[in-house]
This record gives C-alpha cells, structure tokens and sequence, in this order.
C-alpha cells in the first residue's frame, strides 16, 4: 500500500509539472514573440468576445489579429483557458471557435475588397 501512495504522488507531481511546464511554454512563446503588444486592447476584447463568448470580430481587428499572427493568437488562446476563470469553459469547443475566428480573419483579409 506504501508503494501505491508514493507512484499516486509521484504521478500527480508529474502531471503537476507538466501543466505548470506547458503554461511556462507559453508564457516564453508570448514573451519571445511579443504577442501581447501586437494587438490594441479594442481588438483583444473582440477577438476574446469572438472566441469565449458569442460575438463577431470584424475588418479592423481582424487585420490586427492576423498581424498577430497564429502562433501568438494560439499561444494567448490557451493561455487564457487555462485561466481558473474559465474552467467551466469546454477547450474542444473554444479552440474550434479559435481557429474559426483565424480563418474567418484570414479569409476576411485575403480577400480583395469591392471596388467603388
């Protein structure tokens, strides 16, 4: 039985570190890349009402979203959902809002605008 409980407390700190190794990932990827001073806090909030909540985001922001670029927009994504705040959020559902809001934009900004 001794045995048992020092593999369960050795499993939970591995899991423990694993979690605490992926968010320091993705702080250094933030960091390094200076995600967090690429787009205005305008953009932020329609992007994150976009992605966590039911909004649009639209041609301006977009454009600041994708000047972001992916690795930037994924990296403050799940830095976000592993937020206390959003634990009852489900991450299947909001990474597929994530990259809907990505190929919305990127197709929003690929595409030539009308003449006038």
């Amino acid at each position: 039985i001794a045995s048992l409980h020092v593999y369960s407390v050795l499993v939970v700190l591995f899991l423990t570190c694993g979690a605490v190794m992926a968010t320091k990932e993705k702080d250094q990827i933030i960091k390094e890349n200076n995600c967090e001073t690429k787009i205005g806090l305008p953009c932020v909030l329609e992007a994150f009402t976009s992605i966590f909540k039911t909004g649009s985001i639209f041609n301006k922001c977009c454009g600041e979203l994708v000047v972001l670029g992916k690795v930037c927009h994924s990296a403050l994504v799940n830095r976000t959902l592993e937020n206390p705040l959003f634990k009852d959020l489900r991450p299947a559902t909001i990474i597929a809002k994530s990259i809907q809001t990505w190929n919305n934009c990127l197709a929003l900004i690929d595409s030539p605008s009308p003449s006038a």
